[in-house]
């Protein structure tokens, strides 16, 4: 029998099991798909902590890349040997992407083109498409924009980096160390504080001649909330996709959000709702992959069966780029 990583109750890493599962086959519109790698993200903690709930016992994990096995009634896009690549906002029943083997929706897939690793789709789906989403739907940047990017050294950070840089965005990145903000610098950031050791608020509006930046993307949450509304400028737009340090708490319109801004809080899912979504956003990640201008760093790896560990490093902000689990 395959093996996946499940949980019955939501807590801290010890909470993830590694066990037998059983497979039926693939139902009608469904793909069986053989994982060859499967990504790690923050917001797979969230799952598994308890800050999304979850019906249990579940599986967990949101993106993997592999080999199309089976096809259930009604599949004309995908055949068997198909290298298929996905991200979903949660994980789908009875196991996520942690697993050796899988039924999914064929409507959630897309073939990898020729050019990019498995390892490197599994890495990067869900990571790519949100920086597609947040650079070119939930605020649309332009060449000239200054905009600050918090965790600028992470998955999405990095991503970010390069994404922006090839669109002629100044990017202000903020990251915990000043190795992170060498490696953010290193990848396009044109100014990375470190914001252990600045106040962010005040260096950017340095940084900005007291103008502040049109928008903030936020993936860090509660801990740097309120420092980001001080960043923005008259009109200006908080993008809070995240919640790494914990979720922001109720906010007070009137005394909060000064100078006429705008707090949005947006997610993959919506945004891949429709299949046409799905495609043009997978298809706009994959065309700047292969031009070169975004390179997908694979940082950490580790054995499925060895999430736990993995989920420990991941929180305590000891990884950088992207991680992937081997199958």
């Amino acid at each position: 029998m395959p093996k996946a990583i499940r949980i019955n109750e939501q807590g801290g890493p010890e909470v993830l099991k590694w066990e037998e599962v059983e497979l039926p086959p693939p139902g009608a519109g469904e793909v069986r798909l053989r994982h060859e790698a499967v990504g790690l993200n923050y917001i797979d903690t969230y799952h598994r902590g308890g800050v999304y709930k979850m019906p249990l016992p579940t599986g967990i994990g949101s993106e993997a890349a592999g080999i199309v096995e089976a096809v259930g009634n009604g599949v004309t896009e995908f055949s068997v040997g198909d290298r298929v690549a996905y991200a979903v906002g949660a994980p789908l029943q009875p196991v996520g992407s942690y697993s050796e083997v899988r039924n999914i929706p064929a409507a959630r897939l897309v073939k990898i083109p020729d050019g990019i690793a498995s390892e490197t789709a599994a890495a990067m789906m869900l990571k790519g498409m949100t920086v597609s989403y947040l650079l070119k739907r939930t605020f649309k940047v332009k060449p000239g924009d200054t905009v600050v990017f918090h965790a600028a050294a992470g998955g999405v950070g990095l991503i970010a980096c390069q994404w922006l840089k090839a669109l002629g965005v100044t990017m202000i990145g903020t990251a915990g160390s000043d190795e992170k903000c060498d490696l953010a610098k290193a990848h396009g950031a044109n100014y990375c504080i470190n914001y252990n050791k600045e106040d962010f608020a005040a260096r950017v509006k340095d940084i900005t001649g007291g103008k502040g930046v049109p928008v903030v993307y936020d993936s860090v949450g509660k801990d740097t909330f309120d420092k980001s509304l001080e960043c923005l400028s008259t009109y200006g737009t908080m993008v809070t996709f995240g919640n790494a340090s914990g979720p922001v708490p109720p906010i007070e319109l009137s005394s909060k959000l000064k100078g006429h801004l705008y707090v949005t809080r947006p997610s993959l899912g919506p945004y891949t709702a429709a299949r046409a979504d799905l495609v043009s956003l997978a298809n706009d990640l994959f065309d700047i992959v292969k031009s070169g201008k975004v390179k997908i760093d694979i940082n950490q790896r580790y054995a499925l069966k060895d999430a736990v560990q993995a989920h420990k490093d991941l929180e305590s902000r000891k990884t950088t780029g992207s991680t992937v689990f081997t199958v």
